[in-house]
């Protein structure tokens, strides 16, 4: 569904454009924010009502998990798309994401991330540092 990365700026009222290659995929003008891995996830509307349903037949117990589901509800935030294609991203997430105005737009299959540009740079770094556990992986993934 989402893939491809993209180098965007946020303007001064926390607006951000989302690539017209996403937006093509979004069946509603809608997606739902919220705080996981460092970054802000955003998901269409449909693909979070999905997520909820799974979340909810995994009847996880343990206290981790209830803690982070805490977590993970507790920032999101529908977020219409403009009609200029934007969206207005709660200073909240802004802040866990360490946001302040460039980002790095990624499309991860069926859900969007959006990157602080340092913060990015780092995951980069990570995933390249070893090449050989990289082969590894993406021979595991069948790639």
């Amino acid at each position: 569904m989402f893939s491809g990365r993209y180098e965007y700026a946020i303007d001064d009222k926390g607006r951000l454009s989302i690539p017209a290659k996403f937006r093509e995929s979004l069946p509603s003008h809608k997606l739902i924010l919220t705080n996981l891995d460092g970054c802000v996830a955003a998901y269409p509307e449909a693909e979070w009502e999905a997520l909820q349903g799974r979340i909810e037949r995994s009847g996880v117990a343990k206290k981790e998990a209830k803690n982070f589901l805490r977590f993970f509800y507790s920032g999101a935030s529908e977020c219409p798309i403009d009609r200029l294609g934007r969206i207005l991203i709660p200073q909240s997430l802004r802040n866990y994401g360490a946001i302040k105005k460039n980002v790095i737009i990624v499309g991860m299959n069926r859900k969007i991330e959006i990157w602080a540009e340092g913060a990015w740079a780092e995951v980069v770094r990570q995933a390249t540092s070893d090449m050989e556990r990289m082969a590894d992986i993406a021979s595991e993934l069948g790639l």
